[in-house]
């Protein structure tokens, strides 16, 4: 059998074009990449989440109270009342694993954030989020994506980029291919039942003494049995809470600490889109709340010593309508919240100009936008990702940092 028929026969056989672009050398890494790397997790909060029920503005008073009469957060200190951060904001009860982060100065919240473009499309928004030029559709790769073939000489590792989840995320798009991955138990080459037995001893006769393809082969058997021993191996699953993002960082968590390469990783937590009966206090949002701060809480804990290279953000495409409407939600908004925690991260403080909620200072009912998304992450691409081409990463803007994280080492 040649390479040419071999190829032909894996198609056959279903092998996954996620997992083996062309089963060329460009999904195969040197031995000596494989080692533990600096490490960026980024959550997507699809729907629109809260940031006025996440992280309620107290000390605006009637200004906050009045106008959400079923759906704000109480003062701190009443019953269900929120967690005090700085005598301004309180962290939505449920929030409470994340407010431990917070003080220990490993989470950081920055208010007032979001896209500047006006959409209230989820379409849109996201997508300008993601690709990281809002108001601009005619981009063909994601922030993420364009940072990775910036730095694409760091690293061959097929785990350098990973998108948890069935789709991958539109901000990992570009030449960099990035791999799309459910559960690290389903990764595998596919192919009927009995049959992979046969063709990987078929591929390792082949490529055996091939010159520079062995030592590509003999990484690719080598990355899919770690990964078989992996899904085997006890891990920290029992401590998330079982959905799209608990299930997603306990892979994450997984691929870190096995040391494969990984540096960047996009998951989702959906649920985000409350049009009515948010139930901020015991409802859908605050059970929503709990999962997601559990989910965060519970990935910090399980990296145990390996937290200290790894640096997560949360963002959403936008927040919600100041004033609830009349079936007890609320509508797309504007300003929202963008969460940072880990290695790097000036924590213990809420970022960003708050523009307050008087009538006046609202956009069009909304909370205002005063940081730009792309500030975050363009400091973050900077002084976390060691990438100083942050113009070619948001093409026609420049970052004003706001001093959240600090600088990288080496």
């Amino acid at each position: 059998m040649n390479r040419r028929s071999l190829l032909k026969t894996l198609g056959v056989l279903g092998v996954s074009h996620t997992l083996f672009p062309g089963l060329h050398a460009q999904l195969a890494f040197a031995e000596g990449d494989r080692e533990r790397r600096d490490a960026l997790v980024v959550v997507f909060q699809r729907g629109g989440a809260d940031g006025l029920g996440l992280v309620a503005p107290y000390a605006e008073g009637d200004r906050y109270y009045d106008r959400r009469p079923t759906t704000a957060v109480p003062e701190p200190g009443r019953k269900n009342g929120g967690l005090d951060l700085d005598g301004r904001f309180a962290l939505h009860p449920e929030l409470a694993p994340l407010f431990d982060l917070y003080r220990e100065g490993r989470l950081a919240v920055v208010h007032a954030a979001g896209s500047p473009d006006e959409t209230r499309s989820h379409f849109d928004a996201q997508q300008y989020m993601e690709f990281g030029t809002p108001g601009a559709k005619s981009a063909r790769s994601g922030w993420l994506g364009r940072h990775l073939a910036l730095t694409a000489r760091r690293s061959g590792s097929p785990f350098r980029a990973v998108g948890l989840g069935d789709v991958v995320a539109d901000a990992l798009l570009g030449p960099v291919t990035p791999l799309a991955l459910r559960s690290i138990a389903e990764f595998h080459l596919q192919g009927r039942d009995g049959e992979w037995p046969r063709m990987q001893a078929a591929l390792r006769r082949l490529y055996a003494g091939s010159g520079p393809l062995e030592p590509v082969a003999r990484s690719v058997w080598s990355s899919l049995e770690m990964l078989a021993d992996l899904a085997r191996s006890p891990g920290g699953e029992k401590a998330y809470p079982d959905d799209v993002l608990g299930r997603g960082l306990a892979q994450v968590a997984r691929l870190i600490k096995a040391g494969v390469g990984l540096e960047v990783a996009t998951v989702d937590s959906d649920g985000w889109d409350t049009h009515e009966g948010q139930g901020v206090q015991n409802g859908r949002f605050a059970a929503n709340a709990a999962a997601f701060a559990r989910a965060l809480a519970a990935f910090w804990a399980d990296l145990g010593d390996d937290a200290r290279g790894v640096t997560v953000v949360v963002m959403s495409e936008f927040g919600r309508r100041v004033e609830e409407n009349a079936s007890a939600g609320t509508d797309h908004g504007h300003g929202g919240v963008m969460w940072l925690l880990g290695a790097g991260v000036r924590g213990g403080r809420v970022y960003g100009r708050w523009p307050g909620l008087a009538r006046e200072q609202l956009a069009d009912g909304d909370l205002a936008v005063t940081t730009d998304f792309r500030d975050v992450l363009g400091e973050l691409v900077t002084r976390r990702l060691g990438n100083p081409e942050v113009a070619q990463v948001f093409p026609g803007y420049r970052p004003r940092p706001l001093g959240i994280f600090e600088e990288v080492q080496g």
